[in-house]
């Protein structure tokens, strides 16, 4: 297994479905209760460990997962309601993570993690079969549509739970 990569990549169907975006939504409903459950409770040493050499530690995972899906919520928010093809700009999570904020109990990050994913649900239930297919541009990779960024906000949850179960383990 490629520590970087503990689930793989993310992968779509050709096309993607309504089905593939109600079960994305379920993964991400329910993602909280289960981050909360791998690390509530953990001590500072817990929340130093790293999934491989030069990984970002548990604690900056946490905060990055609500960093992360701050941004993807935008996102998906803006290509929801711009008759444009918006321009989207990267945010650069290297330099967000080193902000003071990341030194903060992962409290607040989980607080954040629960309203951003109840809204995106709550948005997400309510998508139409057209607007799948609206867009955003990001300035770095391209088009992006609303049913790609359904995907990769499970996905991306996903990914990052499993790097913390790994550095968990060691």
């Amino acid at each position: 297994m490629d520590a970087r990569f503990p689930i793989g990549e993310l992968e779509l169907p050709e096309k993607v479905t309504m089905d593939h975006i109600q079960q994305w939504l379920d993964e991400i409903e329910n993602y909280s209760n289960r981050l909360r459950k791998v690390v509530d409770g953990l001590d500072s040493e817990e929340l130093n460990k790293t999934y491989r050499e030069g990984s970002w530690t548990v604690r900056q995972l946490v905060h990055h997962i609500a960093d992360s899906q701050l941004n993807m919520y935008q996102r998906l928010k803006i290509a929801l309601t711009d008759d444009r093809i918006p321009t989207i700009v990267a945010f650069d999570q290297e330099e967000w993570i080193k902000l003071p904020d990341n030194d903060l109990p992962i409290e607040c990050s989980l607080r954040m993690l629960e309203g951003m994913n109840e809204r995106i649900v709550a948005v997400g239930r309510k998508l139409t079969e057209d607007q799948l297919y609206r867009a955003f541009l990001h300035e770095d990779t391209g088009e992006t549509t609303v049913a790609y960024k359904i995907a990769k906000l499970s996905f991306h949850e996903e990914h990052h739970l499993a790097h913390i179960k790994l550095a968990l383990s060691k």
